[in-house]
């Protein structure tokens, strides 16, 4: 459903109520005196977050801490190449790019 944001319906016609509105009448309740002077509604709003959200949170912060790369694994790689020490085999490369290829065909 499309949102008409300069408030003009397809004909070009200025719509100034929400009756008028193409979408209905959305309706809300009028504030009371009390609520206009104090800007408060009169219903408390709670949120009350569930013990998996917060374990999501604390998994969050624990990753953000955890640093980007693997510096140790970095530098044996950088060793094993600089001694030519370093391995390279084919067979699994292949089959590790074969399985990729398919994964992403499914």
């Amino acid at each position: 459903m499309a949102i008409e944001i300069t408030g003009q319906n397809g004909n070009g016609k200025i719509l100034s109520s929400r009756t008028e509105r193409p979408e209905g009448n959305v309706s809300r309740d009028e504030a009371t005196a009390a609520q206009q002077e104090t800007g408060r509604s009169s219903t408390a709003d709670t949120v009350s977050l569930t013990n998996t959200s917060a374990q999501l949170r604390s998994l969050e912060n624990t990753l953000a801490e955890l640093p980007v790369v693997d510096s140790q694994r970095v530098e044996s790689i950088k060793q094993a190449l600089a001694d030519g020490s370093y391995e390279i085999d084919a067979q699994r490369i292949a089959d590790k790019l074969i399985s990729f290829e398919s994964s992403l065909s499914r």
